[in-house]
């Protein structure tokens, strides 16, 4: 079996023990950005997976849209990436 070189590692374990690995990140041409592909990338950032420049190159985001997703999970938590509570988390 063939593996490509890539820098940094394939996978990584959560506080919680679930793995997450590369082939877990959403694919670059992401259109539809629903919670959990938001909350992969945030991850994938947070725990070194990925860094914050190529994510936001790769997935061709914002440093306020993606500060955004961040702020949201950090304050309250993984539901507040959903587009239909948005609403309810955001600020006056």
């Amino acid at each position: 079996m063939y593996l490509k070189k890539v820098e940094g590692p394939r996978a990584v374990t959560l506080p919680d023990g679930t793995v997450l690995s590369l082939a877990d990140l959403p694919p670059q041409d992401t259109k539809r950005w629903v919670a959990s592909r938001k909350l992969a990338v945030v991850r994938g950032v947070a725990y070194g997976l990925i860094s914050r420049g190529d994510a936001l190159r790769e997935y061709s985001l914002s440093e306020e849209e993606f500060d955004s997703w961040i702020m949201a999970v950090a304050e309250h938590g993984e539901g507040a990436l959903k587009a239909t509570t948005l609403k309810a988390y955001r600020q006056p």
